[in-house]
C-alpha cells in the first residue's frame, strides 16, 4: 500500500483545517465495516506520523502492512473501539480493553494536535468509569507518551519490545481514574 504523504511545512495550515474538520466529527463505537479503514488510519500514523520519533526500520516493524482485514477486525471487536468519523471517513480510533488497557490509540497524521484524539480518549475514559474501571493502562510510544503525560498519566517503564524482530522503544503508563 502506498500512503499518501503528510507535508509537515504546512503543517499550521493544515492543522486548522484539520481542528474544523474536528469539530464536524462524530464520535461512535467501531462497526466491522470500519476495520479496513481504521487499519489505513493505524498504517499512516505509524508511517508517517510518528517519523521524527522512530526510524524507516522500526516503523516497518511495527506497522507491517501484512496483517489481514479479519485479523484486524477480530482484534477492533473484542474491545470497546471508538471511531472518529468525519468527512473523509474514518479519521481515527482507540481500542479500550474489558481490563482498562488502551491498546490503539491512532489518528490520521492531518488530525494531530486537532483535539481529534482528545475526544476519543474523552469517550474511553467515560466507558470506563461507567464500566467501574478504576485504572487505565497502555503502551505509549515517543509520540504518545506527551499526549498521556498531559492527561496526567505516569510512566511506570521504559522498555524495548520485540516486533518483527526489531526493538521497538515504548512506555508502560498507567492512570488512576
Amino acid at each position: 500500500m502506498v500512503l499518501p504523504a503528510f507535508d509537515a511545512r504546512h503543517g499550521l495550515a493544515q492543522r486548522k483545517i484539520a481542528a474544523q474538520n474536528c469539530a464536524m466529527m462524530r464520535i461512535r463505537t467501531f462497526h466491522r465495516r470500519d476495520a479496513a479503514a481504521c487499519q489505513r488510519v493505524f498504517l499512516r500514523a505509524v508511517h508517517l506520523g510518528t517519523a521524527p520519533h522512530y526510524t524507516a526500520a522500526e516503523r516497518a516493524a511495527w506497522a507491517g502492512e501484512d496483517v489481514a482485514s479479519d485479523v484486524w477486525e477480530a482484534r477492533l471487536s473484542r474491545q470497546w473501539t471508538f471511531v472518529a468519523k468525519g468527512l473523509r471517513g474514518v479519521e481515527g480510533f482507540l481500542t479500550l480493553g474489558r481490563d482498562g488497557h488502551i491498546d490503539f490509540l491512532y489518528v490520521l497524521p492531518e488530525q494531530r494536535r486537532s483535539g481529534l484524539a482528545g475526544q476519543l480518549y474523552c469517550a474511553a475514559v467515560a466507558c470506563a468509569q461507567r464500566a467501574g474501571l478504576r485504572q487505565l493502562d497502555t503502551q505509549a510510544s515517543h509520540l504518545a507518551r506527551r499526549f498521556f503525560e498531559k492527561r496526567d498519566w505516569q510512566v511506570t517503564a521504559r522498555q524495548s519490545v520485540i516486533r518483527n524482530g526489531v526493538a521497538l522503544t515504548n512506555f508502560r503508563m498507567e492512570k488512576r481514574l
